[in-house]
């Protein structure tokens, strides 16, 4: 034993490292001198981290997933409600026209009841005369009924031809004071609502005499 400790001061006298040496031990890049144990704890730690990483992704999920379904619900009830209101305007604007109409109905029949079977033959001017007056307050109603939904009878006399708004029947000869090219004639009323056509006006265009048609 004298022997070989005396052999191995002697080596590292000489130049020599011993193989279970301290300095070899440090030459080798460790130093397992100390006591403390290897790091042995850091994928535990990472697998931790990992962990809880996922877990708050999957809260995050959540959490979204229940926002969506909160503001899709939100907006199936908008839209519910939307329509029904739509629906509703619907229906409010036809009572209304409906209810205005009824008036014009009543008119109406009260003229109708002057053709009534009974009416002697020495009564036929004064059934006439009711008539007439029935027929004009039948017109004023309409008209006001009319003006009231934005109903409006067009007056294309002398307007330029316009396809978007006047359906052309046929062509016909300008005479003095009409241009050619606008309208000289009205076969049907157009009528707009709300400045929207609802039916074209069905005219005749004047044209100069050798292009008629």
């Amino acid at each position: 034993l004298e022997h070989l400790l005396a052999s191995g001061l002697v080596s590292e006298s000489r130049g020599w490292l011993h193989p279970f040496s301290t300095a070899t031990q440090t030459l080798a890049g460790k130093d397992y001198s100390s006591e403390e144990p290897p790091d042995i704890l850091g994928p535990s730690l990472a697998e931790q981290a990992l962990r809880l990483k996922t877990v708050k992704l999957e809260k995050e999920v959540q959490d979204l997933t229940l926002r969506y379904q909160r503001a899709l619900a939100d907006y199936e009830n908008i839209r519910r409600r939307t329509q029904r209101c739509v629906e509703d305007a619907k229906i409010f604007g036809i009572q209304s026209f409906c209810k205005d109409l009824v008036e014009v109905a009543d008119i109406f029949e009260m003229t109708a009841e002057c053709f009534s079977e009974g009416i002697k033959p020495v009564d036929h001017k004064v059934t006439l005369e009711k008539v007439f007056q029935g027929l004009s307050l039948l017109e004023a109603k309409l008209r006001s009924v009319f003006a009231k939904h934005g109903l409006e009878k067009m007056t294309p006399i002398g307007d330029k031809y316009d396809p978007h708004e006047h359906e052309l029947i046929c062509h016909m000869p300008a005479v003095v004071g009409v241009q050619p090219g606008t309208v000289a004639l009205v076969r049907q009323d157009g009528y707009k609502l709300h400045d929207h056509t609802i039916r074209l006006a069905q005219v005749e265009v004047a044209v100069e005499s050798q292009r008629r048609l």
